[in-house]
């Protein structure tokens, strides 16, 4: 693994301020949607402030990379929304959905940090790929058994809220039937249950539905057309049902993932090959991987990204050129392995300076925020400052750090300190 390096540098000048730091922490909870102005938590108040100290000491949020849509409401010392809240907008699937915040007060200056976790409610329906699924299945040929993969709908919530059950209109010759390929995929398949007869109806409608765990619950629908054929006897056969390949992320555009291979008993077009990919799970899958239709091959055609996608579950699709054609299926699962492609992050996330030359020793001079988002050994970091000096880094909680002064400062000998704040991961 290669070593990654971030650096950041601060002056401090030595004259006549001071100030402390204070570590703590309280956690609010706020459903989605909630309307401006909803009050999250008297933050002023477990902070332990009293009345009007908020507002004399500058209680405020300490501005982050992504958008809080909270603010301290000035005069309260309230935590309230001042914008809308979409869990999947600022988290997408990830639960619990927090929000690390960081609050702070002056004279003397304190830091508090503030986790924030914004609940699902069930504002998302399911919804599938597509409003129409078209099948053709041939009649007597395709026996009873015989099952076809629906892609199955998703939903943007999380829990409960986003937990999916299937059913099916009433059909004298199909069944539904669920395949749980993940704890997160479940994916229906329509199950020929009585042999069909084009003479006697040569089309079937019928209707899938999706309905979430919420309360109430909400629906998405897709309509199945099932045209009935004449003839073709062998479907194609994949040499496994099940492909499971691990690639590092840093695998280039191009790479072989697997070759999958199908054959067919038939002779002639009824027994020629091609392949297709479908039922990307993510979805976000089908801008990373092809499959070659004659070859079998599947090969990356984007990149991977390990803190984005860890696994990619998809089908295969095998269907022959007989008339009419007939289709195998197989699953391929692929797991993206991490590597050290992401360097430490450091941000300053307050500085007091000018320093009095005669600050006490631990006299807390700037606050730091460092992150990795690497994982596992890969994302653990170490930070020092160099060069060695009058400073020296403390680490509060995971990822915060304060500088601190830990030897006396003489004006008339030194007047100025170039600090650098290194971070090294792995």
């Amino acid at each position: 693994m290669g070593e990654c390096v971030w650096g950041a540098v601060l002056r401090v000048v030595a004259v006549q301020a001071a100030w402390a730091l204070c570590s703590g922490q309280v956690r609010y909870s706020v459903p989605e949607e909630a309307k401006a102005g909803t009050v999250v938590g008297r933050v002023a108040q477990d902070l332990g402030l009293e009345a009007g100290e908020a507002e004399a000491r500058r209680l405020r949020l300490v501005p982050g990379g992504r958008r809080a849509s909270v603010e301290v409401s000035g005069a309260s010392g309230a935590l309230v929304v001042s914008s809308r809240l979409d869990r999947e907008e600022l988290c997408g699937k990830s639960a619990p959905c927090a929000l690390r915040l960081e609050v702070l007060v002056e004279r003397p200056l304190r830091v508090f940090h503030v986790e924030l976790e914004v609940t699902d409610i069930n504002d998302n329906a399911p919804t599938f790929p597509a409003a129409r699924k078209n099948l053709t299945i041939a009649e007597f040929t395709t026996l009873p058994g015989s099952r076809f993969p629906l892609e199955g709908a998703s939903d943007a919530d999380i829990g409960a809220n986003a937990h999916l059950s299937y059913t099916l209109s009433p059909s004298e010759h199909f069944s539904l039937d669920l395949q749980k390929l993940s704890e997160r995929n479940i994916e229906p398949e329509l199950v020929l249950t009585k042999p069909l007869d084009r003479e006697t109806l040569a089309v079937h409608r019928l209707l899938l539905t999706a309905s979430d765990g919420g309360r109430p619950s909400l629906t998405g629908t897709m309509e199945v057309v099932i045209s009935v054929l004449d003839v073709n006897d062998n479907a194609p056969q994949f040499n496994l049902s099940l492909y499971k390949v691990q690639l590092p992320e840093s695998s280039l555009v191009g790479t072989l993932v697997v070759r999958v291979n199908a054959t067919d008993a038939d002779e002639g077009s009824n027994s020629e090959v091609t392949y297709t990919v479908t039922n990307f799970f993510p979805a976000s899958g089908k801008d990373v991987i092809s499959v070659n239709a004659k070859t079998g091959e599947i090969r990356l055609t984007g990149a991977l990204d390990f803190e984005e996608v860890s696994v990619f579950d998809f089908r295969i699709e095998a269907r022959d050129q007989g008339w009419p054609s007939l289709s195998g299926h197989c699953k391929v699962v692929l797991e993206v392995l991490d590597v050290n492609d992401n360097a430490p992050e450091v941000r300053v996330t307050s500085l007091s300076v000018p320093v009095p030359e005669d600050a006490s020793l631990g006299t807390v001079v700037a606050l730091l925020s460092v992150w990795d988002r690497d994982s596992g050994s890969n994302g653990r970091v170490r930070c020092w400052v160099w060069p060695p000096g009058p400073f020296v880094l403390e680490a509060t909680l995971s990822g915060s750090y304060s500088l601190v002064l830990r030897e006396l400062l003489d004006r008339e000998r030194v007047s100025e300190y170039e600090v650098e704040v290194r971070a090294e991961d792995g």
